[in-house]
């Protein structure tokens, strides 16, 4: 058995979340234009594209937020930002070498579920000019539930709507008042069942753990009332505190928040709650219900990892459309400018915003194969990395036998071909593979907690 309390004073050091590698601290300015045209010109006709669309937009500022994102009461502000994400997809039309298909669509934000349906009809149809969207399109939408009104439901399916992905945080009101987001477990209830009755199947449900006042028994209780909505995947996230990057963190209160050993602890407690409940466990943070595509992957080994989680995503390329959002391809990533003003400006004079920008070396190819499999499987076998250079595949593998013998709490083994994550190690993930990147230098750049 490890200990929890003795791993935790060991490894304080904050480490990165790993959906990307080499992670987006690293992205260096000036890069993205340049990047983005090779990356486009390397498109294979035969491979679908993922698409994701940044609405950095809320009508409520949540305390517990790291998003790019900013608070409007009033909708022109979005509005003009919408005929600017429409104008960026149109001028994407300009550069791409043939018509993709479209496998899968991403809205995240900020809240895209405060849209108005004819402004989803309006990117929509921008869409359509530059993809192929057939049946097989997965569409995803983030959903506040306080934003649903009258339309809303009918607007995201006309939008094409498959997966809707519903923000809870927390059900406690005392939680909720804690990071600014009221929100009855009534309304929410209402907004799924809006969702079944439209012929959205595919639900997930966003949960956090870590938040001020956040007890274990409130954390249960919440989950328990996410489960009795049936969602068919659920994430629990571990709140990150970073007011230094986020200034409207600091309305938090500190003390309020749960110190390293008790967030494990509830973390450990929902994950056995939920996987008492039916949920497969998928990697660190996600669960699904064991026919959901994305539990068949994690069971065939075809587990991926995005800006968004973990994802049965396999496309190669990736385009970011919005402000801040981030493309990835076969040679590198490419972000879009962030400040919207700024990102409207340059899309205005007919500019592709793209600004920040990052090549793989054969180094960071390898090593983001090593981290993704670690995080998605608990396991890599460097037996299988022939793709990669054998001295680079030499150098990972003593540094797996180098992690393993000086390893004093016992979370790996290793049998000269795979090294494999000991079970009750699994929420040290992060940990383990922050010894496998290359560019890991916590007192640069400042992540949030492991666990």
């Amino acid at each position: 058995m490890i200990d929890p309390e003795a791993v935790l004073n060991h490894h304080c050091k904050p480490v990165p979340r790993y959906t990307s590698y080499p992670t987006a601290s690293m992205f260096k300015e000036g890069l993205g234009a340049v990047l983005f045209e090779q990356s486009l010109a390397g498109l294979d006709p035969a491979d679908p594209v993922s698409t994701y669309l940044h609405i950095p937009y809320c009508d409520r500022l949540c305390w517990f937020c790291a998003c790019h994102t900013k608070h409007t009461l009033k909708y022109a502000p979005v509005a003009r930002y919408v005929r600017s994400l429409v104008a960026e997809v149109k001028l994407l039309k300009q550069h791409l070498p043939f018509r993709p298909l479209l496998g899968q669509l991403h809205l995240g934000g900020g809240s895209p579920s405060l849209l108005k349906s004819d402004d989803l009809l309006l990117i929509r149809d921008a869409l359509e000019q530059v993809f192929t969207i057939n049946a097989d399109t997965e569409i995803s939408v983030e959903i506040d539930p306080s934003d649903v009104n009258g339309s809303t439901i009918d607007g995201l399916a006309e939008f094409g709507l498959t997966r809707a992905s519903i923000g809870v945080q927390d059900f406690h009101p005392d939680v909720q008042q804690a990071i600014n987001r009221p929100q009855s477990f009534e309304i929410t209830r209402d907004v799924v069942q809006q969702l079944r009755a439209a012929g959205i199947r595919s639900l997930n449900i966003d949960a956090l753990y870590g938040l001020p006042l956040q007890s274990e028994s409130r954390l249960l209780r919440t989950l328990e009332q996410c489960v009795n909505l049936h969602p068919d995947r659920m994430a629990l996230f571990g709140y990150a505190h970073v007011p230094w990057l986020k200034k409207h963190q600091n309305m938090i209160n500190c003390d309020d928040l749960a110190g390293p050993l008790e967030r494990y602890k509830h973390s450990r407690s929902a994950t056995q709650a939920l996987v008492a409940a039916g949920y497969q466990a998928i990697g660190i943070d996600h669960f699904a219900k064991p026919d959901d595509s994305l539990a068949m992957a994690a069971r065939l080994g075809e587990l991926h990892r995005n800006f968004q989680g973990y994802t049965t995503d396999n496309h190669q390329t990736m385009i970011g459309c919005g402000a801040s959002s981030i493309g990835r391809s076969t040679i590198g990533y490419v972000q879009n400018t962030v400040p919207s003003n700024q990102y409207e400006s340059q899309v205005s004079a007919g500019t592709l915003p793209k600004n920040k920008g990052l090549v793989f070396t054969a180094d960071d190819r390898l090593r983001r194969h090593i981290i993704e499999r670690l995080m998605c499987d608990f396991a890599v076998d460097f037996n299988t990395l022939d793709a990669y250079p054998i001295e680079l595949v030499d150098a990972c593998r003593k540094q797996a036998q180098r992690l393993v013998s000086e390893d004093r709490f016992g979370f790996c083994s290793f049998d000269d071909s795979t090294l494999q994550v000991q079970p009750v190690a699994k929420p040290f993930t992060r940990i383990i593979a922050a010894n496998f990147d290359a560019y890991y230098e916590p007192e640069q750049f400042q992540y949030s907690k492991a666990v």
